[in-house]
């Protein structure tokens, strides 16, 4: 199992952050470039949580979005080809007194079978630098949607 540490400050509120995380409508891919339209099925969406397949590249997973707490969206893996057990994405957004707002995400990869389990070691060694800068533009792209300028991101 993986565990991958991401953060990135933003001119964008939580709440503009928020709504970018849970935008699954088309499009999606152009914030979240690991998220293909054509992988993304909604299976049920409610005021504070979804049910939403995702993914791109041959690798994809069904993810229940919890935002019952509106500055930590909780995303577990439900179904997925390559992952299981822990696996999932958490989000937690903090508006800092000068307005700016930390956005930390904690992402665990815990592979299923012999192809998951080998791409988790390899995120375990360039996580952070691969998908940190998917996480950078994913984050800039939801400040440019609400209007902001760029963060300086970590």
């Amino acid at each position: 199992m993986t565990t991958i540490h991401l953060h990135q400050t933003t001119t964008a509120t939580p709440e503009q952050v928020l709504a970018g995380l849970t935008d699954f409508g088309p499009g999606r891919e152009e914030i979240f470039g690991r998220s293909a339209d054509n992988y993304l099925k909604v299976h049920h969406e409610g005021p504070h949580d979804a049910d939403v397949t995702e993914g791109s590249g041959g690798i994809w997973e069904r993810l229940h979005y919890d935002w019952t707490d509106p500055h930590r969206v909780v995303m577990t893996t439900t179904d997925s080809n390559l992952w299981g057990g822990a696996s999932g994405h958490t989000y937690t957004l903090t508006q800092q007194p000068t307005g700016i707002t930390d956005v930390d995400a904690v992402v665990v990869r815990d592979g299923k079978n012999l192809k998951g389990k080998l791409l988790a070691s390899v995120l375990g060694l360039f996580g952070s630098q691969v998908l940190g800068k998917s996480f950078k533009k994913s984050v800039e792209a939801i400040e440019a949607r609400g209007g902001g300028a760029n963060g300086d991101g970590k």
